[in-house]
């Protein structure tokens, strides 16, 4: 990470002397529009890394992730709470068709194993000063809500005088939510002279808040949200807290720089970024890639 910040620092020194030879009089005439300000929409590509975070064994009131079947969310849920756990009406039976408890049944091993993130729309504001006609300095701020998605499985007993002999096994699904905020200062350069179309590379420092949004399941027709607990007066109880936090890496891009007149200019790209996501116990630095069209308006 260091040597990439150095690389950063003393490239555009290195494009001044290194690209001098690339300059013809047609580069320079005319006057460059220093200030764009444009608008970015994609598809963002989210590593799995982090999507275990949301199998439904949470988070408790410290922010450390539950690590026992008993503590976790489903546990708390399914069995105590909406499974008559607490002397109320059993809900899950209810929802599954069986008479009661003893007809159903949720273990360790029926917890989601299978989490994964469902790309999702990348939205920003981009900034961008050029220093000249092909070195610029870029600030980004693109957004992302992001959808996390599994399965679960339980169990049910055949009722009694059922000609059914064995159990049945039935999947339900698990859902999470994420929110990301991807602030990006970077550096990029446009390849080659065309008046019109030129391939550009760029690439800078990467900083990603993200935030876990929500979890909760559907069994049937019985809609459990995840982490949202109440005391006996039905007040909502402080019982969790979802993790967020601040993640640094950096990114880099390529892609066609296409001059629209002499006010716009797009841009087709594709990136990938080396993002840290504050989400669980265990941060790291992990790939994450969008693909997508950006296009500014030349002050």
């Amino acid at each position: 990470m260091k040597n990439f910040i150095k690389l950063l620092l003393i490239l555009p020194l290195l494009n001044s002397s290194l690209f001098a030879q690339e300059e013809t009089p047609s580069d320079t005439s005319g006057k460059e529009r220093s200030f764009k300000i444009g608008l970015y929409i994609g598809s963002y590509f989210a590593n799995k890394y982090t999507a275990g975070a949301y199998d439904g064994y949470g988070f408790d009131i410290n922010g450390v992730r539950n690590s026992t079947f008993e503590t976790s969310y489903m546990y708390q849920k399914i069995i105590n709470e909406y499974g008559g756990g607490y002397g109320q009406v059993d809900q899950i039976a209810i929802a599954l068709g069986v008479n009661s408890t003893a007809d159903w049944s949720f273990t360790k091993d029926d917890m989601p194993v299978n989490m994964r993130y469902i790309p999702s729309f990348l939205l920003g504001l981009q900034c961008r000063y050029s220093v000249d006609k092909k070195n610029a300095i870029s600030l980004n701020l693109n957004a992302a809500k992001l959808k996390v998605s599994g399965n679960f499985t339980m169990t049910t007993r055949p009722p009694s005088g059922s000609s059914q002999i064995n159990n049945s096994i039935q999947t339900f699904g698990i859902e999470g939510g994420e929110q990301r905020l991807m602030i990006q200062v970077g550096y990029s350069r446009i390849i080659g002279n065309n008046e019109k179309a030129n391939f550009f590379v760029e690439g800078g420092l990467n900083m990603t808040y993200s935030q876990f949004d929500k979890n909760e399941i559907l069994i049937n027709t019985l809609h459990i949200d995840l982490v949202a607990f109440y005391d006996y007066q039905g007040i909502q109880s402080p019982q969790t807290r979802l993790p967020r936090g601040m993640g640094y890496g950096a990114y880099a891009g390529a892609g066609v720089n296409i001059t629209a007149g002499e006010k716009f200019t797009v841009q087709l790209l594709y990136t990938p970024s080396y993002e840290g996501i504050k989400i669980g116990n265990n941060p790291q630095l992990k790939w994450q890639h969008s693909i997508g069209l950006r296009a500014y308006y030349n002050f």
